[in-house]
């Protein structure tokens, strides 16, 4: 099928080489004229077949609005906005209404995989009606990791986005957890060589996962964190996490308290922010900051 893919970044480029290598066409569009297929919005869609599939994978908020703003007034009924981005739940729902109002069907999608999901592919979460996804699935396919995991229809428009918030206040408090545990084995002089211990819990142990193998790929690189500033951001999507939370009741300790702890380590240089700091850039190629020691 034909697909418009609006924002060539770290995720959406290496999202449009995972979707041509399975034999879609991609016409991509993003600010930057090097990245891009086509100058402009009203040329990509101009050069798309009918009915038009359009995934947008811009920045949350106004860049998310203004571009599906544009859209509407450039697509017609029967073509379909998928939102790939960060976007708050609640403006899937008012997204999904103003192109409705069009005859415009809207799939909003949460995607998790990072730098690393061209190699292993995409675990999406998605939300809207069945027929729009029906539409959208070859490209679904294309993006998710082999196998029968790694791609739900969770539920009507803004479910996709809602799942893949709880997805990430479950990894903020699973990457809480081992930066306290490498902290503290990092501050007992019995323990001699805490990067093969992390290793050590690769095979056979109930804490073994991806974000462990990553976690012993930035130890490889940088064994005791000393080039990195104990600084962690916070995408935004913790907080949501926790709004939600408060709006339903819920309690969430572990995540909330996992997000303040990134609030610390804006006031000190945090050891565990250390290793915060270092899965993130592992798993999504976010930026860090350097501690300023040459050494």
């Amino acid at each position: 099928m034909n697909l418009g893919l609006i924002g060539l970044g770290k995720m959406g480029g290496n999202m449009r080489e995972r979707i041509r290598r399975a034999g879609h066409t991609v016409i991509g569009y993003d600010r930057n004229p090097e990245l891009a297929d086509v100058a402009s919005l009203a040329e990509l869609v101009e050069k798309l077949d009918g009915p038009r599939v359009v995934w947008i994978m811009v920045p949350a908020g106004a860049a998310t609005q203004s571009t599906i703003d544009e859209l509407a007034e450039l697509l017609s009924p029967g073509d379909i906005v998928v939102d790939g981005g960060n976007s708050r739940w609640t403006d899937d729902e008012k997204h999904a209404a103003e192109l409705a109002a069009r005859g415009i069907g809207f799939v909003d999608a949460g995607v998790s995989g990072g730098v690393w999901g061209l190699q292993n592919g995409y675990a999406l979460m998605v939300g809207g009606e069945s027929a729009h996804i029906a539409k959208v699935q070859p490209v679904f396919d294309a993006l998710k990791p082999e196998g029968d995991a790694g791609f739900v229809h969770a539920g009507k428009a803004g479910a996709g986005h809602f799942a893949k918030m709880v997805h990430n206040g479950i990894e903020y408090a699973m990457m809480q957890a081992y930066a306290e545990g490498w902290e503290l084995l990092e501050a007992v002089h019995s323990v001699t060589d805490v990067r093969e211990v992390f290793r050590s819990w690769q095979e056979g142990t109930v804490i073994r996962s991806w974000l462990l193998d990553l976690a012993v790929n930035a130890l490889d690189g940088d064994e005791h964190l000393t080039h990195l500033r104990g600084y962690a951001a916070d995408s935004g999507e913790g907080r949501w996490t926790i709004e939600a939370a408060i709006d339903n009741a819920v309690p969430l300790p572990a995540i909330t308290a996992s997000l303040f702890a990134r609030f610390s380590s804006r006031q000190d240089d945090s050891p565990q922010m250390k290793m915060i700091a270092a899965l993130r850039n592992q798993f999504g190629g976010h930026a860090v900051e350097g501690s300023g020691r040459g050494e």
